[in-house]
């Protein structure tokens, strides 16, 4: 595990407006915190620069929620633009403050089994300067968040303005993706049942 600081910063992304789950799920109840909460936390055990989130509809709610953590709160007026939009707002963010920093670790507010283990393994094999793209591994073949993006990719992350969020990237640098596979399924709760069926699972033993 990582024990010295590394030259990265978080990017959590959480501006969606949660539709399928009708309420803002952000702000879902997890244990003893909330979806978001719990995202934070973990980020904030990791041997980073700076965590970053980034919000968008339900803003004042949810700033509110969150404005205790040591945290960088962004507002991105444009959320509904999508996923991309939020990731480009945030590394824009990050190229006007002009901090030298190697990469971006890029994260979700719904993943709740990405854990601090899994993020610092992240983090240690993007150290290793062998890889620009270090991505998590999903079902079916798929890749995607978290992942950590070297500098180098800065400017075309700022042009992403879609609901895809970099997913059009990762293929189109594949030669220079590595991909890890976290010890728990790496699942979005997009839904209400899925929401509850977790928390069931994980917390009513």
């Amino acid at each position: 595990m990582s024990k010295k600081t590394s030259n990265i910063s978080i990017i959590i992304l959480a501006a969606g407006a949660s539709k399928r789950m009708e309420t803002p799920k952000q702000l879902l109840k997890w244990g003893n915190s909330t979806l978001l909460g719990n995202t934070i936390e973990t980020a904030l055990k990791l041997p980073v620069n700076e965590v970053i989130v980034v919000l968008g509809a339900h803003y004042n709610l949810i700033k509110k929620e969150i404005s205790n953590y040591p945290v960088t709160i962004l507002n991105n007026e444009e959320w509904e633009k999508g996923l991309g939009k939020s990731l480009a707002f945030g590394v824009e963010y990050i190229t006007a403050s002009k901090q030298n920093i190697d990469g971006i670790l890029v994260t979700l507010a719904d993943q709740p089994l990405i854990d601090t283990v899994f993020l610092n393994k992240l983090i240690d094999t993007f150290n290793k300067k062998k890889h620009p793209i270090i991505a998590t591994s999903y079902k079916n073949k798929k890749y995607g968040v978290p992942v950590i993006f070297d500098q180098i990719y800065f400017e075309e992350l700022q042009t992403l303005n879609d609901d895809f969020g970099a997913k059009h990237l990762l293929k189109k640098h594949k030669s220079s993706v590595k991909i890890l596979i976290p010890e728990l399924e790496n699942l979005d709760l997009d839904l209400k049942a899925d929401y509850k069926s977790l928390c069931k699972k994980i917390f009513d033993k």
